[in-house]
């Protein structure tokens, strides 16, 4: 008696569509579990899956016995691996180099490169682009609701900063995902070809614009202002003046919409501007770090002083203007005073303990896949692969943000590795998706 395979089908093929991005969905729903305090600087579980994330790929590539990459990717994606063996054999001691190298490598090579893998085409990238906007959608509701309760974290007196449930420990951790989500939602809303999913990421990117803005992080707001227009003027000059105006009126009734609020949100845009004549302590003390870090460098300009060097090199190089460290309170954690461990800024930290040598290899890496990234745009807009320029304006979005932000904050934090995930959709673009001809879907 024959079978018929046509009743198993059916339910097989949805499932064998969707398998490889599943273990990278579970990493962005584990990022949605509340902060321990008192844990900052560990492993979390997202960390811990993004290493299974890796280990799944590794085993594939050996089962299927040929080349992963391209070399031209290999060889982008690994730069970085330069400069952190220098840096790591440099660190202060074994266990600080191992530990800073592999952070290095989870962040800015092994996870891309596992992404890049576990991405075949374009639709699935757009299925992860859209679950970077579903977990920036409920960062952001948690951030508004601990706004307008006041259970968020402490900000000049009032428990009102939204910090979703990443803790008060990690301040710009719901920023960076809703600023993810937000540039993921602009560029499908500004590229799709169905005017269903237009509509949609259009609405998504107007909703996050209120928990970025509860948020308090000027870093954020500056990256995200300088990113959006950037994806507007690639999008084409008509769209860009069009939604320009569109996104100013919705900003307007966005401030008015705040209420009691709304001084203390202009107080906190106008203090962009008044960060060299009257700084308050925050800066004061990002400028004194940032001071540092660069004193280190001039001392080991070619190779730093090493991974994990900067925070007992710190007080041999800051000046007296330092205070001890941040205060954070709310948000369900009691108050602490958390050191400041960092320059905040990423190329200043590279270049402080990694020298010119890590710098170049980890920035030549990020710029190698801004022009790869923007070379398949200009081939999207010329016409020669109609579908994909929501794909390509997502990846150079998310690049360009991450970039910009680098001027005010680093790596660290349990977010973190959604910067991994976000370069590794940059790089699958910038070195697969963008190409003329695009692998075709395998479903």
């Amino acid at each position: 008696m024959s079978h018929s395979p046509a009743l198993t089908l059916p339910y097989r093929v949805p499932f064998a569509s969707f398998a490889p991005l599943l273990p990278v969905m579970l990493v962005i729903a584990l990022l949605g579990l509340p902060a321990t305090q008192g844990t900052d600087g560990g492993a979390t579980p997202a960390d811990a899956v993004s290493g299974l994330v890796v280990l799944y790929c590794a085993i594939r590539v050996v089962r299927e016995r040929r080349r992963p990459l391209s070399r031209t990717a290999a060889v982008v994606i690994g730069m970085p691996v330069v400069g952190l063996a220098v840096a790591a054999v440099g660190a202060s001691s074994p266990a600080a180099g191992l530990g800073g190298l592999g952070r290095y490598l989870q962040i800015f090579v092994l996870v891309p490169a596992s992404v890049v893998l576990l991405v075949r085409d374009r639709r699935d990238f757009r299925v992860l682009a859209w679950a970077f906007v579903a977990f920036a959608g409920f960062q952001g509701a948690v951030g508004v609701h601990q706004y307008a309760t006041g259970t968020g974290a402490s900000y000049q007196g009032e428990e009102i900063r939204a910090v979703g449930t990443f803790g008060p420990a990690d301040v710009m951790g719901m920023a960076t995902v809703v600023c993810f989500g937000l540039m993921c939602a602009v560029g499908l809303a500004l590229g799709a070809t169905a005017s269903r999913q237009r509509t949609v990421a259009a609405c998504c990117a107007l909703a996050l614009l209120a928990p970025l803005a509860v948020s308090f992080s000027r870093g954020a707001w500056i990256a995200t202002a300088a990113a959006c227009a950037l994806q507007l003027v690639l999008a084409g000059m008509r769209r860009a003046l069009k939604v320009g105006a569109v996104v100013a009126a919705c900003a307007v009734i966005l401030v008015g919409g705040l209420g009691v609020g709304s001084a203390m949100f202009q107080e906190r845009i106008s203090s962009i501007g008044q960060v060299t004549d009257a700084p308050d302590q925050s800066v004061t003390d990002r400028y004194t770090m940032w001071a540092a870090a660069t004193d280190m460098w001039s001392e080991h300009p070619l190779t730093g002083v090493g991974l994990k060097g900067f925070p007992e090199h710190r007080d041999g190089h800051a000046s007296l203007a330092l205070s001890s460290g941040s205060d954070t309170e709310g948000a369900g954690a009691a108050y602490r005073k958390q050191p400041l461990l960092s320059p905040h800024n990423m190329y200043l930290l590279v270049l402080s303990e990694q020298g010119l040598i890590g710098l170049v290899a980890l920035g030549g890496s990020w710029l190698a896949l801004l022009v790869c990234g923007l070379r398949g745009l200009v081939r999207v807009r010329r016409g020669r692969t109609p579908d994909g320029l929501d794909c390509a304006l997502v990846a150079c979005g998310l690049l360009i943000w991450q970039l910009i932000d680098f001027l005010y904050a680093d790596i660290g934090g349990p977010a973190t590795v959604l910067t991994a995930l976000a370069f590794g959709l940059v790089a699958w673009w910038a070195l697969v998706g963008g190409d003329e001809a695009p692998r075709a879907s395998t479903r």
